[in-house]
């Protein structure tokens, strides 16, 4: 695969991003990366742009790798990105991708950003990966990092050469049972562009699956916040919602079909949303993918989109993938089934951005302070580890401080300053040029 890397940081080669894309150089040598240091060099570019339009008459991919400033991209990369459309580059066709790394502070609206600008010029979004600033140093940092760089070009292939490959219509019940697969839908009958879709997606599907119809089950009614089921998850509803829900939740992966209705998911589906608050504030399924079937123009519905996301971070699901009617663009049922079957079988795990984190945190506090009533949650959030508190992490809270004093100290600031940067590349610099992680 043929990489054109943008990187955005002002910092250029010494960017705390710009080691993710040294890492993936030397774990995948068979793909073919050329760098420009956009940041860096935006002054230049502003002058001439004929490298990038080289560079990108070459590339299969364009991948940008920034650090998130200020809720967006550096400014620099903001520059470029306008030198883009003015200079008219011709990445129409051209598959975006982009690496970011930032304490999760809004990476989703820098990673919107960039998605918008690159959508208007007519290039084929795939989803971002966003890290922490010091993943890369950590072997699960490593590990998904490469998770995501086979993933997506697990995509291209598939997408690239769809009639390369015979579609899977193996009967129903042949199916592998190696992985179960749920789909939940509130399709009423007169449906048939949603059960059309619910069709094409368990024809292609490797796997088992089942089909929950919310229409079939009689809610006694929705969530009325009674904390009933704060001490051990009990609903105060007796109508066997509970049992249902646990039975759906020992699926390997929950699929969600629906219509989109009044810019949601429904009246129905929002009850057994409200409903699931019998699990309080613990992702009980997390680390099994999820996908969505949507009858409906969900490129219209930017809050809905937000939602979606917001629940696969916030549960700790992949999102593999989203499917709609749309028409032109939009994802099929079948390849979505085959996204999903790929992250079931790669045991692809969530790559967390500022949902997710930031999410997490609130209820971390909000369960620690309430512990006395929220038993079950926080029973949960001390078996999984969950009560991340800064103070736990002394010996860097007294580090900082150090350097903290030295900074401030006019005898060592002017030599201290400058070591910071080396200091903070030096250990990505072991794993580079040493033994990287496995594949």
């Amino acid at each position: 695969m043929k990489v054109l890397v943008i990187n955005g940081s002002p910092k250029g080669k010494n960017s705390v991003t710009y080691q993710t894309i040294r890492f993936l150089q030397r774990k995948f040598p068979k793909d073919e990366f050329e760098v420009i240091h956009a940041g860096a060099q935006i002054h230049a570019l502003e002058q001439d742009m004929w490298v990038v339009k080289e560079g990108v008459r070459n590339a299969q991919v364009i991948l940008f790798a920034y650090p998130v400033y200020a809720f967006t991209v550096p400014s620099q990369l903001h520059r470029f990105m306008t030198l883009m459309k003015e200079g008219n580059v011709d990445v129409s066709g051209r598959y975006m991708m982009q690496i970011t790394t930032s304490k999760h502070f809004y990476d989703v609206t820098a990673h919107r950003y960039i998605e918008d600008n690159c959508r208007d010029m007519g290039m084929r979004i795939l989803r971002g990966f966003s890290a922490d600033m010091n993943d890369l140093l950590t072997k699960k940092g490593q590990l998904e990092v490469i998770t995501y760089w086979n993933y997506t070009k697990h995509i291209i292939l598939e997408e690239t050469s769809p009639f390369e490959r015979e579609p899977d219509r193996t009967p129903l019940n042949e199916k592998n049972r190696k992985y179960r697969v749920v789909i939940v839908t509130d399709c009423a009958e007169k449906n048939s562009r949603l059960r059309r879709m619910i069709v094409d997606f368990r024809k292609e599907l490797p796997f088992e699956s089942h089909v929950v119809n919310l229409r079939n089950f009689d809610f006694q009614g929705g969530c009325v916040g009674c904390f009933h089921c704060a001490a051990d998850g009990t609903c105060v509803y007796q109508d066997g919602f509970d049992a249902l829900l646990r039975k759906i939740q020992k699926a390997d992966s929950i699929v969600y079909a629906f219509s989109i209705k009044d810019h949601s998911m429904g009246t129905l589906f929002k009850t057994y949303d409200d409903r699931q608050f019998c699990n309080g504030h613990r992702a009980v399924t997390a680390g099994k993918p999820t996908a969505y079937l949507i009858d409906g123009e969900f490129s219209q519905e930017k809050n809905l989109q937000m939602i979606l996301e917001a629940k696969s971070q916030m549960g700790r699901n992949f999102l593999a993938g989203i499917a709609t009617n749309e028409g032109v663009g939009a994802d099929s049922p079948a390849f979505c089934a085959d996204k999903l079957a790929y992250a079931l079988t790669h045991r692809i795990t969530v790559n967390e951005n500022f949902y997710g984190v930031g999410g997490r945190k609130i209820f971390r506090d909000l369960v620690f302070e309430m512990q006395g009533m929220m038993q079950a949650d926080h029973r949960f959030y001390k078996k999984n580890g969950l009560y991340d508190f800064p103070w736990k992490k002394m010996n860097i809270i007294l580090f900082m401080r150090l350097v903290g004093g030295l900074l401030k100290h006019p005898l060592t600031k002017d030599k201290v300053q400058p070591k910071i940067t080396e200091g903070m590349l030096a250990p990505y610099e072991k794993i580079i040029t040493g033994n990287p992680l496995k594949e």
